[in-house]
């Protein structure tokens, strides 16, 4: 017989909760066929899986209002224009509602937090109206991976409990970067509390919030992106702070084996959710295709000919593999006069999500990212584990290692945009690089074709990464072995027009000129910051400084390559391409007399040699009116 499995996890304080009874041990696990780790994460037998289905299959087709919701969350439901619970609601909502804990999967897109945040806000609703003299206390913890994602679920759970605000108040803690600002909050003992695993443990170490006697209600969104951030050690810190007896709602789009140590940990008896649905839309609404390209030039090549020539229409997401590549890759389409920003994980996550809203509204039509990183070791995680940051032996390696340890440390530990962000009206996902795991491919293409919009992913690939191309078509191979990424068909040679245009804006973008498009970006973000604004009162000199520095060697744009002219547009693509210039965004400004007025400016339609009057002045310099 074999010995058990070690649990990696050690279990020990107060607050941990695991299986204690012999069948919902980690040696005596059910497996019911569904799960694609052949049921190492299941806890179910098999028939459970199949009258879930069924379950969530009769209620979908009923609608939410015969889930036993609150009246005042059904209004929030039909002001959001949700006809239809989906797969994860369906067969999530009634078993929250029972008390259960749950571990579900979903992809992205698919409604996730809709499917924990219904039943967290009925069942505090409940709790209120049970028991109206009860005090006011946290009673629900929503942990999440990164700032950006804890900002959308805190909008989110804002919006269903809009018709009760009164009774429900959600706080989330990554709204603001100043834990200082947030303690009088906390003091007001909201009901919902969303925040990142560092940032609540923060909180409970400072004693300006409290859990162990209050919280009935703990979700863990997006658990296998929790643990590769590294939260593993957060979490587990923090449990500790929590009561014996809780609800837990364990969502992720993908399963992995590091998740059965954080179920054994947090859940207890749980009930697997997987809506029979794949890991990605079907081809019926998300196309998938790829371009073999030879050289790192053929990529910018065949980028520049999609966008200018107007062969990609609506908005689209733009994924590099570092953030270098990144500003580079934003400063090569300005040439052209395509607008794009990009989201910069070095500054705060109050400008990350202010880029986002801004890509909402309309502003921009491309945005650039990198994928999500996990976070750097802080000094102060380093020394729990025992290390000691700069000492010892291994100087010489370390020394080798600065310039990328320096890199690392300036990145937010909370960025997060691959994952979980909902970025509106994306009709396509430009994988400029390839993505190192399929995991990856999975949540960089699934910012497109949400809920029941169409989509569009594209797939740059070189020679030296054909390799991983290879594994994400392998992973998501169809029943009869097709590959779902299907060739783009792009001959080459007939955008060979563009090949001089593109190479000129190639060498405008240098590295000086990416570096100090970097340190632009932070030079702003001093500017405008609220915090600095009390110190560059004290010290004027320095801000006229920070003002007046201007960069050295700023990337040229050249006026010529916003236009593109008739002859070099491929013949076969004249009927389809529209090669014009892309119209400004934002509100028009007025130039003119009528700017200061507030009046639009008036264009003159009458002949202005009948229009045009004149006055002479006679001897005494009075003014003579002509016959």
């Amino acid at each position: 017989m074999n010995p058990p499995k070690k649990d990696p996890w050690d279990r020990g304080g107060q607050g941990f909760r695991g299986s204690s009874s012999p069948e919902h041990s980690s040696t005596a696990r059910g497996r019911c066929g569904a799960c694609l780790l052949g049921g190492a994460l299941c806890t179910q037998p098999e028939v459970s899986v199949g009258g879930a289905a069924k379950m969530a299959a009769d209620t979908a087709a009923s609608g939410f209002e015969h889930m036993g919701l609150d009246p005042r969350l059904l209004r929030a439901v039909a002001e959001l224009g949700w006809a239809t619970p989906t797969a994860i609601q369906a067969q999530a909502i009634p078993l929250a509602l029972e008390g259960r804990d749950l571990l579900a999967r979903a992809r992205t897109g698919s409604g996730k937090t809709g499917a924990y945040g219904l039943p967290l806000l009925h069942k505090l609703l409940s709790i209120k109206e049970a028991s109206p003299a009860l005090p006011q206390a946290v009673r629900a913890l929503v942990l999440v991976p990164s700032a950006e994602l804890g900002r959308q679920v805190g909008q989110t759970l804002r919006q269903l409990s809009a018709f009760c605000a009164r009774r429900l108040r959600v706080v989330d803690l990554c709204s603001q970067s100043d834990p200082a600002a947030q303690r009088p909050v906390l003091m007001e003992q909201p009901d919902v509390v969303v925040g990142t695993p560092g940032r609540v443990l923060a909180h409970l170490g400072g004693h300006s919030l409290s859990l162990r006697h209050s919280l009935e209600l703990l979700v863990l969104d997006e658990a296998d992106l929790l643990l590769s951030f590294g939260f593993g050690d957060d979490i587990k810190a923090l449990l500790c702070h929590l009561p014996k007896i809780y609800q837990a709602l364990l969502v992720s789009a993908t399963f992995n084996p590091e998740l059965e140590a954080l179920q054994e940990l947090v859940l207890h008896n749980p009930v697997l959710v997987l809506p029979p649905e794949p890991r990605l839309p079907g081809h019926s609404q998300l196309q998938q295709f790829q371009v073999r390209c030879g050289t790192e030039e053929d990529k910018f090549l065949v980028l520049v000919a999609l966008l200018q020539l107007r062969l990609l229409r609506g908005r689209a997401l733009l994924f590099v593999g570092s953030l270098a590549r990144a500003f580079r890759l934003k400063l090569f389409l300005e040439q052209f006069g395509i607008p794009a920003c990009t989201l910069n994980s070095e500054l705060p996550a109050a400008s990350r999500c202010h880029v986002i809203a801004q890509f909402n509204r309309g502003l921009y039509d491309f945005i650039v990212a990198t994928d999500e990183e996990g976070p750097v070791e802080t000094p102060q995680r380093q020394a729990r584990k025992g290390g000691t940051p700069g000492k010892g032996k291994g100087k010489a390696k370390d020394k080798g290692k600065a310039k990328d340890k320096g890199k690392a440390k300036a990145q937010d530990p909370e960025y997060g945009v691959a994952r979980g962000i909902d970025f509106q009206n994306v009709s396509a996902v430009i994988n400029f690089d390839v993505p190192p795991t399929v995991e990856s491919y999975i949540h960089r293409v699934g910012r497109t074709a949400r809920g029941d919009n169409p989509g569009t992913a594209l797939t740059l690939a070189l020679p030296e990464e054909h390799e991983g191309l290879t594994r994400i078509e392998d992973a998501l191979a169809g029943e009869n072995g097709q590959s779902m990424l299907q060739p783009y068909k792009f001959c080459m040679e007939e955008i060979e027009s563009l090949r001089y245009r593109c190479r000129d804006a190639m060498r405008s973008v240098t590295k000086q000129a990416v570096k100090e498009a970097r340190l632009r970006e932070i030079r702003d973000e001093l500017l405008n910051s609220e915090k600095l604004k009390a110190y560059f009162e004290d010290n004027p000199r320095d801000l006229h400084v920070l003002r007046h520095d201007k960069p050295l060697h700023p990337a040229i744009v050249k006026p010529h390559l916003r236009n593109v002219p008739d002859y070099l547009v491929p013949p076969s693509l004249r009927g389809i391409a529209r090669p014009g210039p892309r119209k400004r965004k934002g509100p028009r400004v007025l130039r003119g007399p009528s700017a200061h007025k507030g009046k639009p400016a008036r264009r003159g339609t009458g002949n202005p040699l009948q229009s045009f009057k004149f006055s002479r002045r006679g001897a005494k310099g009075r003014a003579v009116p002509t016959p």
